[in-house]
């Protein structure tokens, strides 16, 4: 298996510390509004790497921060009269049910800044002990230049940043490239003590500290392109000026979601949260959608490609349903079906290659869509047996679940959209025409697909 590593900027064999063992990290939300699309793609991204690496054998220990304290929360607990807590609690709430619409395993461990101060804190002092950072006025700031190897995962210069920076952003700073470890707090703003005066951690140091604690070595460490620079630089300088070892064996950046080809981003209000979206795309759509292209490229987001997704997904369904509807007690193998099925296994192996390669993903969906056609000609309109259609199926769903597909289906959950479907099969039975298609208009401006399949009619909702 190979990952591009972002540290080295090319592809590497992937051997981990421990032997079947892959310790992973990636960066958390900062929890103040609901989760937009951009958001979500690298949670997709990444549980998509947990997955096939269970698939593989490995044992995964995945962590992922929620950032709990920060200036953006404090504003919006003015905003919405609650204090800074209550709001964190409540976009936590509503991450975690953003992250199962999309069928997003949970992380072994979602530690919270507020959480973990006390281990914030002492790394702080141990920073300020070994020489590497320094007190100013209440502030805790990271000496840059101090680090040996300061700019090389963003593959920037430290005389470079200092003379390209126009103004002193904080007259407290040593240099312009230095950045804070523990900040005073304002009136009214929450606050922890420390050995420094009352205030809270900058945002580098808390996943340093999270990483330190709950995974000692990592072997990949993820997240956005975005953060690169300055955040995931920063955490290497200031873990490993405490450390002999890097703070990660391979860096996984993906790509940005893109709308208007700029970054989508609450700043710039180029937003949809993942619930305006769902409203009009099943979360099976839109996770398709943000594994549709490699991750490491961007992907521009447009209602128009979500709905050739949907277009595309329903073709897997349609061959899923097409399996799932072969009902015979003849459960025998033919020698042209034994074939069949030792064809059809060739497409695991060759979804496992495409994965293997830096989780592939636009690859290993092609290679789906490759299966759904093997399958179409040899099943669609002939008589089969049990046992064929089942292993087929079985090789769909492996392919599928490791790319966290979860085949929502409304299928008889909806007594009055089942009532519409029955009516309109009475309809095309009696040869009313003209009630069939009234119905079926109606239904479709529901969203809802009337398929036909040998053993009845299956509705599903866009």
């Amino acid at each position: 298996m190979k990952i591009y590593n972002s540290l080295v900027g090319k592809k590497e064999d992937f051997i981990t510390y421990k032997p079947n063992q892959v310790n992973m990290y990636v960066c958390g939300p900062t929890v103040y509004n609901l989760l937009h699309i951009g958001n979500m793609r690298v949670y997709v991204i990444f549980d998509t790497v947990r997955r096939f690496l269970e698939y593989k054998g490995y044992k995964v220990n995945m962590v992922q921060n929620l950032t709990d304290v920060d200036d953006k929360i404090i504003m919006r607990s003015i905003e919405e009269g609650i204090d800074a807590k209550a709001v964190a609690d409540k976009y936590i709430a509503e991450a975690f049910v953003d992250y199962d619409s999309l069928n997003i395993c949970p992380a072994h461990h979602y530690p919270r800044v507020t959480e973990e101060m006390d281990e914030i804190i002492e790394m702080i002092s141990q920073l300020i002990d070994a020489g590497y950072a320094y007190i100013a006025d209440g502030h805790v700031f990271f000496d840059a230049y101090k680090s040996k190897d300061y700019g090389k995962l963003s593959k920037k210069n430290v005389d470079d940043l200092i003379s390209g920076a126009r103004v002193q952003v904080n007259e407290q700073k040593k240099s312009p490239v230095d950045f804070v470890l523990w900040k005073p707090n304002k009136e009214g703003e929450p606050y922890w003590d420390s050995p420094w005066g009352t205030g809270r951690p900058g945002w580098h140091i808390e996943c340093s500290a999270i990483v330190r604690k709950y995974l000692g070595d990592v072997d990949i460490h993820g997240g956005g392109g975005d953060l690169i620079f300055p955040h995931h630089e920063n955490e290497i300088a200031q873990s490993e000026a405490l450390q002999d070892k890097p703070l990660a064996k391979y860096w996984m950046h993906n790509g940005m979601l893109t709308s208007g080809h700029k970054k989508m981003g609450k700043s710039l209000g180029n937003f949809s949260t993942l619930r305006e979206v769902g409203e009009k795309f099943s979360y099976d759509v839109i996770r398709f959608f943000l594994l549709s292209a490699h991750y490491r490229m961007p992907l521009e987001y447009s209602k128009d490609l979500l709905e050739s997704n949907r277009k595309a997904l329903e073709r897997i369904k349609t061959c899923r349903n097409l399996l799932n509807s072969v009902d015979t007690n003849d459960k025998s193998l033919n020698p042209e079906e034994q074939s069949w099925l030792d064809e059809g296994k060739a497409f695991i192996t060759d979804f496992e290659s495409r994965m293997e390669d830096d989780f592939n993903t636009a690859d290993a969906i092609s290679v789906i869509f490759d299966f759904v056609k093997f399958v179409n000609v040899r099943v669609n309109g002939v008589e089969v047996s049990k046992t064929l259609a089942d292993g087929l199926l079985q090789f769909l769903d492996t392919m599928c679940g490791l790319l966290g597909f979860a085949f929502e289906e409304n299928q008889a959950t909806d007594p009055e959209i089942d009532n519409l479907v029955a009516q309109r099969q009475e309809a095309r039975k009696n040869k009313d025409w003209a009630t069939a298609d009234k119905i079926r208009d109606e239904l479709a401006a529901r969203d809802i697909v009337i398929e036909d399949t040998p053993t009845g009619v299956r509705w599903t909702k866009k």
